[in-house]
């Protein structure tokens, strides 16, 4: 799935009478809180897969509820200083089968935006939001040249090609200008030929596919200082009109970049008991681009560590990951503890180390463990901590 965020739909429909535009911080709500709702049935919903056409679905669909453009990586500069970088746009559609924009102020679809640089060197995590109506020309999305953006952060491609891709992101406090280039690692399409379902609900499904290693350099700011890096990013690409079903309390996903070539995804689905559920998944990517699928029962998934928030949000930050039918015992753990999101919803999404069988770097995920503070799911993950 990369992850259930299709469910910042329905945050968004609560957020979109606020002000046209605005950078937000604060202690936020869960995300899940969020999600639960279903969105209006007149919108499109993912049943079945679908032939994708490219460079059309780089672009927006506005038949569907939401959809995002999520960009995760690990960076370093010439020194050997690294940081961890997430910029993710969301478009949400607040009417089905309305124009994207039927004056210069009043819009049917709403932009929002994530920010986050964490410095993995003096263990700091900065991160800033926004928000704009697609109004004006403040926010939106086209195809060709394929162009994103909200405000002044943007996603952009060359006309007649998708790479190179140029990220920028600007505020008073942190901003990125970052170069993904395509590399050798061909897409990867999640889930059936695209079409990933979250569960058993007909149409609780995205059409989603991934870059998993794309070469990257640029510049990251962090106040008055400047860093080259160079790296790897990952790019997941959802679109989807779904929420989590009642049983589901939130997601653990994983984007692995292992250094022997290989890439993992996975993503655990939690029920309200705090128990996986059937319909988790991932791939494991071959050095050739090939893709082996990943059922529940192919990984062993096991909480070791946990971390407290401030306000008894207890997120587990370190992990056993298995997979012993392919020879794969990995500890992923966060480079450290606090990355957590807190803007309008709250999640944690970070930087982590890989060692085990193979090393490497990636990013994880954690949603739904803030709403449950300091019971419910939290202590699930707690107890199964314990009895390590």
């Amino acid at each position: 799935m990369r992850r259930l965020t299709f469910l910042f739909a329905c945050l968004m429909i609560a957020a979109c009478e606020q002000a046209v535009e605005q950078t937000t911080s604060g202690s936020g709500v869960a995300l899940t809180e969020r999600m639960a709702a279903t969105p209006d049935p007149g919108f499109e919903r993912a049943y079945a897969p679908r032939d994708f056409r490219f460079p059309a679905d780089h672009g927006p669909h506005e038949t569907f509820a939401t959809e995002w453009w999520y960009f995760t990586g690990n960076l370093s500069t010439a020194q050997g200083r690294y940081f961890g970088y997430q910029l993710t746009l969301f478009r949400v559609a607040l009417k089905p089968g309305a124009p994207p924009v039927d004056s210069d102020w009043r819009a049917h679809q709403l932009y929002m935006g994530h920010l986050a640089i964490s410095d993995l060197e003096r263990r700091r995590h900065h991160s800033a939001e926004r928000f704009s109506r697609a109004a004006a020309g403040l926010a939106g999305a086209q195809i060709e040249p394929l162009r994103i953006w909200l405000g002044p952060w943007s996603i952009s491609g060359a006309p007649g090609t998708t790479f190179p891709l140029q990220l920028r992101a600007d505020t008073p406090e942190l901003s990125l200008a970052l170069t993904l280039r395509a590399g050798h690692k061909p897409m990867v399409l999640q889930g059936e030929r695209g079409l990933s379902r979250k569960s058993a609900a007909p149409g609780n499904a995205s059409h989603y596919y991934s870059f998993t290693r794309l070469p990257t350099d640029g510049v990251l700011h962090i106040r008055e200082q400047s860093f080259q890096v160079s790296g790897a990013s990952w790019l997941d690409r959802e679109w989807s009109s779904s929420a989590l079903a009642a049983d589901q309390a939130g997601w653990d996903w994983f984007a692995l970049q292992l250094d022997d070539g290989r890439e993992l995804m996975y993503y655990q689905m939690r029920g309200v008991d705090g128990r996986p559920q059937p319909f988790s998944k991932g791939v494991l990517v071959g050095r050739d681009g090939s893709v082996e699928p990943l059922a529940q029962g192919d990984v062993e998934l096991t909480p070791v560590r946990t971390w407290q928030s401030d306000d008894g949000a207890r997120y587990p930050v370190q992990w056993t990951l298995s997979i012993p039918r392919l020879g794969l015992q990995l500890d992923v753990e966060a480079t450290f503890d606090d990355q957590e999101m807190r803007h309008t919803v709250r999640y944690w999404e970070g930087a982590v180390r890989v060692r085990g069988s193979q090393s490497g770097r990636g990013y994880l995920e954690l949603s739904g463990y803030a709403a449950l503070a300091p019971d419910g799911v939290s202590d699930q993950v707690a107890q199964a901590v314990d009895r390590q």
